[in-house]
């Protein structure tokens, strides 16, 4: 059994800055695929960006620029680096990892954080 434990999020004013982390823990052989994922209110879950065991990232078009996604394999744990935040990042963010136990594969989810973007 793998688990998610994510930071806390909070509130910050538009411009500001926010970094959140994510550390796995459990049963690991592997994790290939490290990501953050957001829910804003009435809106489906997004993908915001995702990193890869060996450094390849993703990003959504709308944090291209802004944000950072980066992992720290020996401690099993992702960031996300948020600068230049605006209200319409205010969303409740979730981690996720995708991997091998030593017995099958995986795919688990941290159980969100808010952030909130506002003045």
């Amino acid at each position: 059994q793998v688990q998610l434990v994510e930071s806390r999020g909070g509130l910050v004013q538009p411009g500001g800055s926010l970094r959140l982390s994510c550390a796995a823990s459990g049963s690991i052989f592997s994790i290939n695929v490290m990501g953050w994922y957001r829910q804003a209110p009435g809106k489906e879950r997004e993908l915001v960006a995702a990193i890869t065991s060996g450094g390849a990232t993703n990003y959504a078009d709308s944090v291209k620029g802004r944000f950072t996604i980066s992992r720290d394999n020996a401690r099993n744990t992702v960031y996300l680096q948020m600068n230049g935040l605006r209200p319409e990042d205010t969303a409740v963010y979730y981690c996720n990892a995708e991997g091998r136990t030593f017995v099958s594969g995986y795919d688990v989810w941290g159980q969100g954080t808010q952030v909130t973007v506002s003045s």
